[in-house]
């Protein structure tokens, strides 16, 4: 093999890997998915147990205590939004046939206009009906992960009993002292960031969950929650979370409300991903605006709408494991914004 070969060879068996690799991970999305919800919520309970184990709580009654947490929040959420998706679902069509009718009269106000388009036409390029649909049959797929929740909460109860002694056992196996630094390092970067962008998107949500009710906006706790899960997505998460319950304020509401729910979605993020994130977590996490896109829809296309909502906090800990080590901090900063060649030292 020639010296120009062997760039070339390389590339082509790393590519080859990475294809089986997301080839794989596709066809057992069903099995994955649940796994990484597990190692998702075992993040952002990860600094709780932590600091019970500071207060010398020992470690089997702090997870006991942490997974009771769990569960008390899983029955609320539960009992409270289970309805509310039944109760949309169930309205979904009534929604669509408004929406419809409002369509067709835009349709027809552009004919009178003289800007005729064929109906046909219309309703392939504009058909807002549809996001209601999406909405519905998104909700049914997180319905359908969630039946996977006994497995979810044992794999997460096994992920905190193995929180403390990982970083022993992968020092050992690999006998080198910095493996550990690094790991601690790694662990310490993720956990923050899961934690800071947890409690940002909660106070986001249950911002859009006050301001809906005040506007009397129906399912105003689903939206919350649909706010509170966007959130995680950077730049297009919020503009996504606003569509369908702006439709929905339009349809039931008229157009005023539709303008105040829309304001109100525009001034809390603004507030929050402006003003407030930035001071609690900084820039040195930022991705750029394509590698968002690219990820949301890479993760999508993989894992279905859990890899959405999951795709940036996976490509951040990609980011974060490449930052720390010397050998990839290039790609690590090509990942990030425009202020990542400044935030990573």
């Amino acid at each position: 093999m020639t010296t120009h070969q062997a760039p070339i060879a390389k590339f082509l068996i790393v590519f080859a890997a990475f294809v089986i690799v997301v080839s794989g991970l596709k066809m057992a999305s069903s099995m994955v998915v649940p796994f990484l919800l597990a190692v998702f919520i075992a993040m952002i309970v990860s600094p709780l147990l932590a600091w019970l184990k500071q207060r010398q709580v020992p470690g089997s009654i702090a997870i006991l205590l942490i997974i009771s947490l769990i569960l008390l929040i899983g029955l609320i959420l539960g009992a409270v939004i289970g309805s509310s998706v039944e109760s949309f679902r169930q309205d979904i069509p009534v929604y669509s046939a408004k929406l419809g009718e409002m369509s067709a009269a835009i349709q027809q106000w552009l004919a009178q206009q003289g800007i005729a388009i064929d109906a046909a036409q219309w309703q392939n390029s504009f058909d807002p009906s549809a996001v209601m649909r999406w909405v519905g049959s998104t909700l049914a797929s997180f319905g359908n992960v969630m039946t996977n929740s006994v497995l979810i909460l044992l794999t997460v109860i096994f992920i905190l009993a193995e929180n403390t002694s990982f970083g022993d056992k992968l020092r050992m196996a690999r006998g080198d002292q910095n493996t550990q630094s690094w790991l601690a390092e790694f662990s310490s970067s993720i956990h923050g960031y899961i934690a800071i962008k947890s409690a940002i998107s909660a106070v986001t949500g249950v911002l859009i969950y006050i301001w809906l009710t005040i506007l009397g906006i129906d399912y105003a706790v689903l939206w919350g929650l649909i706010a509170f899960l966007l959130n995680f997505v950077p730049t297009v998460g919020s503009f996504i979370a606003a569509v369908p319950a702006v439709l929905l304020a339009l349809v039931q509401l008229g157009l005023g409300s539709a303008g105040l729910t829309l304001l109100g979605f525009v001034v809390v993020n603004f507030v929050m991903g402006s003003a407030i994130e930035p001071r609690w977590m900084g820039k040195g996490l930022n991705l750029s605006p394509l590698v968002v896109f690219v990820s949301l829809v890479f993760w999508g296309w993989v894992l279905g709408p859990v890899g959405m909502l999951l795709s940036i906090p996976l490509t951040i800990m990609v980011k974060i494991a490449l930052a720390a080590n010397e050998d990839t901090r290039w790609i690590s900063i090509m990942l990030g914004g425009s202020e990542a060649g400044k935030s990573v030292k």
